[in-house]
């Protein structure tokens, strides 16, 4: 097995820590497919350096992305891509969890949502998210109940994916 990300895969999974290098990652291996590159945005912009950061990664992806703001609609927008969508690149899993736990949705459904939606998307789809066990058991009830989420959609989406890259430094490490 190489330890290089591939471009073949219909749905790779790229996991990490904060400040991993899986989003960059993510942009390269989208850009290295051909057609029409679609970035779905999960974060909110709550605050001066939220709208930044945005404002950052937007500057760096260029003219050749086109954005779909999705908070929480992620499945949705996935099924109603159109035809000559060469990637999606959804950033970040973490974020959207998070923004359906806050919303409140039911969290099961959804992630049942994308997963079909996953299934019955034609074009090529590379997902972000945070890899949230490596660190201490969290200290309350919202932050545990967080992180077993997160997991076990992490797991659910690598069982699914065809490719998952776990990133560290900025390296990618192929898991599957």
């Amino acid at each position: 097995m190489t330890n290089q990300p591939r471009t073949d895969a219909r749905v790779t999974l790229i996991l990490g820590g904060a400040r991993s290098g899986k989003s960059r990652l993510a942009e390269n291996l989208a850009e290295r497919h051909g057609g029409r590159l679609v970035y779905v945005a999960t974060a909110e912009p709550w605050d001066d350096e939220m709208r930044a950061r945005i404002a950052q990664h937007k500057m760096r992806r260029g003219d050749r992305w086109s954005t779909i703001e999705a908070p929480l609609a992620v499945a949705e927008v996935l099924l109603a891509l159109p035809e000559q969508t060469g990637v999606v690149l959804i950033d970040c899993l973490t974020l959207w969890l998070s923004n359906l736990m806050h919303a409140p949705r039911d969290v099961e459904r959804e992630q049942e949502g994308l997963l079909a939606a996953l299934s019955a998307t034609a074009c090529p789809v590379i997902l972000v998210s945070n890899e949230v066990g490596l660190g201490i058991v969290p200290e309350n009830k919202l932050a545990r109940d967080f992180r077993d989420l997160q997991g076990r959609l992490n797991q659910r989406v690598a069982e699914l994916a065809d490719h998952v890259i776990f990133t560290a430094a900025g390296l990618p490490l192929v898991l599957k």
